[in-house]
């Protein structure tokens, strides 16, 4: 989404436990569109409504569906996704959860986002499909500090910019991968994109957001930078459903 739809983009500590969301607990974090409001029961809420319902019937059989209703001025434009090892039916209750939370939490705003550990759930009024949106984002990482930063910071960025190169190269724009860090210990990652993204943009965007592992997460046992398009998750505990 534009600059013009949301606020600017804020940044979020939160603890440990905070890394881990269970269905029906507060999301992770939602933006709200600061300029413009639609009318109560007018067409742009009808147009709305309607793709809300398209969308949590579309995104749980291949955890992603994108629509458009109605014309200008009144077009709803929105996207659902699903993190990209979370079952149908997981994925059906969070974006059922996350289309319902934000109408709650902004109730007239023509634009908005809500991010839950399982799926993520946008509209606006204007066409962003294929854009990067690197306005709607905030970070989160674990308070603990690993014993040998530098090592461990390396270590990340090679991870995450190795499966950065593996979501480009999948239908699902999804990776997720391990690396040893000693004897008994291992380092997990994830990287995701939102499927309206060419696999070009996509690499472009995680690599965008990989490259501020220093500001948010420097030393730290894990951290997450999310955005309107793309995220990554780092943690030294697996964190993903096994296959």
């Amino acid at each position: 989404m534009s600059s013009s739809r949301f606020s600017s983009s804020l940044y979020l500590l939160a603890f440990a436990f905070l890394l881990q969301t269970a269905f029906g607990a507060d999301p992770l974090f939602h933006f709200c569109s600061s300029s413009e409001n639609f009318t109560a029961n007018g067409p742009y809420e009808a147009n709305l409504n309607k793709l809300a319902g398209y969308l949590y019937y579309q995104a749980p059989p291949t955890g992603f569906a994108k629509g458009t209703l109605g014309e200008n001025p009144n077009q709803a434009n929105g996207l659902a996704l699903c993190r990209g090892d979370v079952p149908s039916s997981d994925c059906k209750t969070c974006v059922v959860e996350a289309s319902s939370e934000i109408r709650k939490r902004c109730p007239k705003n023509k634009a908005a986002i809500i991010w839950y550990d399982n799926c993520l759930f946008k509209y606006t009024d204007k066409d962003f499909f294929g854009q990067i949106d690197n306005q709607n984002k905030f970070y989160m990482w674990n308070v603990k500090v690993v014993s040998e930063p530098e090592a461990f910071n390396q270590n990340t960025k090679e991870l995450l910019s190795q499966l950065a190169k593996e979501a480009q190269a999948t239908s699902k724009l999804y990776a997720v991968g391990e690396v040893k860090l000693g004897e008994s210990e291992k380092l997990y990652g994830l990287t995701q994109c939102t499927r309206d993204l060419s696999s070009y943009e996509c690499k472009k965007c995680l690599d965008g957001i990989i490259g501020e592992l220093p500001r948010c997460c420097d030393g730290k046992e894990g951290g997450r930078v999310v955005s309107g398009s793309c995220n990554f998750r780092y943690e030294i505990y697996p964190f993903v459903n096994a296959n």
